[in-house]
């Protein structure tokens, strides 16, 4: 019971305005198609958990990509997610408050409202650490807003909106993160003609909590300014990423050139990521330069 008590709890209004679904529907797929199983108080109303939120969403996510109320109900139930399941006891107690975060940076994005958004990730940073920060809100909340610009349900602005909001966020947690003399330093650069940098600044982060100091070159550089700045400060460790192909496509020789300057500098360790990398070299192999976006294979290699 104690258990039960500490369980965050949600009312159909509440629950209407995270899902988008009017009260009226909710009720409808509670009563016809057993969608979720809400608890009732004395008073008979309704009260909602997280999974049960969850449920809701991913019903009317597959009946937005067209299948009947009846086909997504069935597949929830068929692939093991069963609306009255609790909570294993083993379950991160603050995952329910991450994924109500996620919504309201959704609802913020949507609605363009910068200084909410803001409020939000600084709350959500300062409540949770960077590490679950970045890994249970700023990266599904990132998936998420892509997936709204993909299926049409954000405009291009929406979706640019809330990256740059989340990119500055970023940005602005690298330059007050403490470092000590002693810290090696790692170099993060998009390639030329590469103009999304989240990713990068999200592993850089990561590297930051394990210890490393790190710069960043901003998107798209100028041709050899990589070169360049590796040259100057001779880091310990490069992250080169390509998100998209862009990069291959204005430059074919640009990752030869890369991997011929890497085999120059044997005391550094040359790191290349990203989808758009991934995509290019399937088939290839590069010499000096490391084809990876895990890291614990950035970090292992010593």
């Amino acid at each position: 019971m104690e258990e039960q008590k500490n369980t965050i709890t949600y009312t159909i209004q509440q629950v209407s305005e995270m899902t988008k679904l009017s009260k009226q529907v909710i009720r409808k797929w509670e009563e016809r198609y057993g969608v979720v199983n809400p608890e009732r108080m004395n008073n008979r109303y309704r009260v909602y958990n997280q999974h049960e939120v969850n449920l809701l969403r991913t019903v009317k996510g597959l009946v937005d990509e067209g299948h009947t109320v009846k086909q997504a109900a069935a597949y929830v139930k068929q692939h093991g997610i069963v609306p009255n399941t609790s909570p294993s006891k083993s379950a991160n107690p603050n995952k329910a408050v991450q994924t109500t975060y996620v919504q309201h940076l959704l609802d913020s994005g949507a609605s363009c409202n910068e200084k909410k958004l803001l409020q939000l990730l600084q709350q959500a940073y300062h409540e949770n650490g960077l590490k679950t920060f970045l890994d249970e809100v700023i990266i599904p909340f990132l998936i998420e807003v892509g997936n709204h610009w993909e299926n049409g349900r954000w405009g291009e602005y929406q979706e640019a909106f809330s990256s740059m909001v989340v990119r500055d966020y970023l940005i602005q947690l690298q330059n007050g993160f403490q470092y000590t003399d002693n810290d090696s330093l790692i170099l993060g650069a998009c390639l030329p003609g590469e103009r999304h940098e989240i990713p990068l600044h999200i592993i850089l982060l990561q590297c930051m909590l394990h210890g490393w100091n790190t710069i960043m070159i901003g998107a798209s550089p100028a041709p050899m300014a990589i070169q360049s700045t590796i040259k100057q400060l001779q880091p310990k460790k490069v992250l080169l990423s390509a998100t998209t192909t862009y990069p291959f496509e204005m430059d074919e020789q640009l990752l030869q050139q890369l991997d011929n300057f890497a085999g120059t500098l044997p005391h550094i360790q040359f790191y290349l990521g990203g989808q758009g990398a991934i995509t290019h070299l399937k088939g290839k192999q590069l010499q000096h330069i490391t084809l990876s976006h895990d890291l614990q294979t950035i970090l292992g290699h010593e």
